[in-house]
């Protein structure tokens, strides 16, 4: 992973996350990119210019107006220096102020001088997020072509909790990272399910487990990214939409994954099922909480759920399978007899347990095959889902070629 000599032009807008954005300049930096920083007058409130300036090695700009700059026109000059130009954060007004064609400072300005491709990563309060002008504003620059990263979200500066959270340095850098990348899925219709599936027991309990979606995520994202129109069916996450994705379809119970996916994969070329799909659910849900009857124990009667990769795999044409197994123990082993069990084109195994797969931020996976395996070591998640897929499409190729 690589962006030597690439001529990445952030602009930072006013927002608490702009702090982000220092590692942000210090992470394209470590791949070897160009970084140029152009901020707002109200991002200098957050960060001070001369942080930018010694984190990325370059001068700062703030103003329209800098005599210094080549010809006293320093926003046609940033514009066509840059390969991508990335908002982070770009907050409601900076959003507003592009929806609108606005050229009443040097990034918006630069926005409408450049060529190169735009990316913005909101980051406000969830109920601005949430607002309705803030979102027509979004549909016209999407309508437009600029590229949206994230939200996410989670806990906010405010004390609030939802989306709106501008989306971590690490995420960002996988995105302008993969834009310069080859698109080794270009055309191509994948589905991915990701997340754990809860089952309920009554009103209140269920059975669940501890998958929390992000490899799922990740991949889904990785393959948008390799130019695959991506349909993603997500169990119960809290995590935004990865950029690219074309649908998500959120579901709740295994019963109601095998329904969205069975949908999903007509006609798909490629389906990754990453999600953690329980095996069993209760065979009666109770209609009101159970209450506790003290020194009685609980007996629960559990049916089998149906099996998405089987049911897929007898169908004729059937998508390129590839299975996910998390195991605690004999990996391999129960990794190629799931992949012959259930006639899989490929399967990704990984170890779980304290510290491992699951609740992580990074994973380490080997993929194994009919007459190979590859091993993936540890890495964070985005950079393990770049190198699932580029595998995925290799022996999809060798197979289809």
């Amino acid at each position: 992973m690589t962006l030597a000599q690439r001529r990445i032009l952030l602009g930072v807008s006013g927002g608490i996350a702009a702090y982000k954005s220092c590692e942000l300049v210090r992470r394209l930096r470590d791949l070897g990119a160009q970084v140029r920083v152009v901020m707002t007058e109200n991002a200098t409130r957050f960060v001070t210019p001369i942080t930018f300036q010694a984190l990325s090695g370059e001068p700062v700009r703030v103003s329209l107006w800098d005599e210094s700059a080549e010809a006293a026109m320093g926003h046609i000059e940033l514009a066509r220096w840059a390969e991508r130009v990335l908002i982070a954060p770009a907050s409601a007004d900076l959003i507003a102020r592009l929806a609108h064609g606005a050229a009443d400072d040097l990034l918006t300005t630069l926005c409408l001088a450049t060529a190169a491709p735009v990316y913005v990563a909101p980051a406000m309060n969830q109920q601005m997020w949430a607002h309705a002008a803030v979102q027509a504003n979004m549909a016209t620059l999407r309508a437009r072509g600029v590229q949206v990263l994230g939200p996410a979200s989670g806990d906010q500066a405010c004390g609030e909790i939802g989306s709106g959270r501008m989306l971590e340095p690490l995420e960002l850098r996988a995105a302008i990272v993969a834009s310069f990348s080859d698109r080794v899925l270009h055309g191509k219709r994948v589905v991915v399910s990701a997340g754990p599936t809860y089952e309920d027991i009554d009103p209140v309990r269920f059975i669940g487990n501890r998958s929390s979606g992000r490899m799922g995520f990740a991949v889904a994202g990785a393959a948008a990214r390799a130019g695959a129109q991506v349909t993603l069916v997500a169990g119960p996450v809290s995590l935004a939409t990865p950029f690219g994705v074309a649908r998500r379809i959120d579901v709740r119970s295994a019963a109601q994954m095998h329904a969205a996916v069975t949908e999903a994969a007509q006609g798909a070329d490629i389906y990754i099922g990453s999600a953690a799909v329980g095996d069993y659910r209760p065979s009666q849900v109770a209609e009101h909480k159970l209450k506790k009857h003290d020194g009685a124990d609980l007996t629960l009667q559990l049916s089998e759920n149906p099996d998405i990769l089987a049911s897929l795999a007898a169908r004729q044409p059937r998508p390129f399978l590839v299975g996910f197994a998390a195991e605690t123990q004999n990996v391999e082993n129960y990794a190629r007899d799931k992949l012959q069990r259930k006639g899989l084109d490929m399967i990704a195994a990984n170890q779980v347990g304290e510290g491992l797969g699951f609740e992580t931020a990074d994973n380490a996976i080997t993929l194994y095959w009919a007459d190979g395996s590859l091993e993936l070591p540890r890495a964070d998640k985005a950079a393990l889902a770049r190198q699932l897929i580029e595998c995925i499409a290799s022996r999809y190729q060798a197979v289809h070629g």
